[in-house]
Formats: structure tokens, sequence, C-alpha cells
């Protein structure tokens, strides 16, 4: 594979050139700032999410300007590693399973996550944003899970799986849109994946801060 093979996967980059996505290139900046805002806020593995937040607007940033397959490796790792650090902490902290039952969790979430991925890329209108897909489901799942064990951290997973369907949406629509909107939507993807991720690390917090049910 060449590494430093030119992509061209969104509707903004009509050229090359560090800034041939204004849009998409700055708006990383709002992973980095939501990490920086969050960070003085939490405690154990809330600041793992947070750097591992920071690292998404970095690796973002790069992918966005340099427009090569390895800063889309820099782009994709660290979203896979808060997904599967996310998934350990919640299995730890609000499911109340033991640090191997949590490392046990996320062994069998990965596989799950790759297979769902791939059964969304068979369906109409979701192959662009397929491997990304079964992450709201899953959020649904624990948060249907929790519902009645721990109602607050229920409702607040609800509502980032909310927001990450509308991030997905907007990262799907990026191409089709194009026509008629020349700077496309992926920008969008980022500001709302953003938040959604820093409200994911809230959620964590307040539960750590005020336990509503298992895992206090």
């Amino acid at each position: 594979m060449d590494w430093t093979a030119q992509v061209d996967d969104y509707c903004e980059r009509l050229g090359p050139g560090l800034m041939a996505e204004p849009a998409n290139a700055l708006t990383n900046l709002a992973f980095i700032a939501v990490a920086l805002w969050l960070w003085p806020k939490s405690g154990g593995v809330e600041r793992l999410l947070c750097l591992l937040l920071l690292a998404i607007g970095i690796g973002s940033g790069l992918f966005h300007t340099y427009a090569a397959s390895w800063a889309g490796l820099a782009d994709t790792v660290p979203i896979l590693l808060y997904i599967l650090v996310y998934i350990y902490a919640a299995n730890l902290r609000i499911v109340g399973l033991p640090v191997w039952g949590a490392l046990a969790g996320v062994a069998v979430a990965l596989p799950v996550m790759i297979l769902g991925g791939r059964v969304f890329a068979m369906i109409p209108g979701f192959e662009a944003s397929a491997f990304y897909w079964p992450v709201p489901v899953l959020i649904a799942g624990y948060a249907l899970w929790a519902r009645k064990r721990a109602p607050l951290v229920a409702r607040g997973w609800a509502i980032g799986a909310g927001v990450l369907v509308l991030s997905l949406v907007a990262r799907s629509v990026d191409d089709a849109l194009c026509p008629v909107w020349p700077v496309g939507t992926h920008f969008a993807w980022h500001l709302l994946n953003a938040a959604m991720l820093g409200w994911m690390i809230t959620v964590l917090r307040r539960h750590r801060l005020e336990p509503d049910g298992v895992g206090r």
C-alpha cells in the first residue's frame, strides 16, 4: 500500500494543497476545544478519553490537510480507540463488571462492530459511513439496558446516540449534496461528533460524581 497516495473522498476537496478543505480542516478544532475544556473536570479513564478526543482532532486535521493514506490512519485509529476505551469504561463503571469482564466485553464488541459495518455496507444509503453505523446502535443498546438501573446515564446515552445519528447523516450525504452545496456537509460531522464525544465523557463524569445506579 502506498501510504503517500492522495485521497479525494470529500466534496470540499477540489484539488491539491493543505487548505483545499478549509471547512473540513478548521472544524477539527472543535475536537481539540472540547477535549481541553473537559480535561480539568475529568478524572481517571475520562482523561484518557479526553486525550483520545484531542488525538481525533489532530488526526482528522492531518487527514483533511495532507489528504494522504497515512493521515487517514491517523484519523481513524484514535476514533476506534475512543470507542473501545469507552466500552471498557461503560462495562466497568455502569454495567458493574470486573476488570476482566470489562475487557472481555471490549473483545466481543470489536468483531460485532466489524460484522455490523459489513451489514450496513449492504444497505443502500449507508455505505459511506458503514463502519460507524453500528456505534449508535450499540450505544442505544447500552441505554436500553441501563434505563432502570441507571436512568440518568441511560438518558445521556440515548441523547448521545441521537446526536451521533445526526452526525452520521451529515457525513453520509456529503457527496450527494455536493452539486447543490459545494462545501459539502462533512464539516457538520466534525462539529456534531465533537459535541457528541464530549457529551459521552460528560455522562461518565456525572455518574462518577453522582451515581444513580449500578457500578457505584
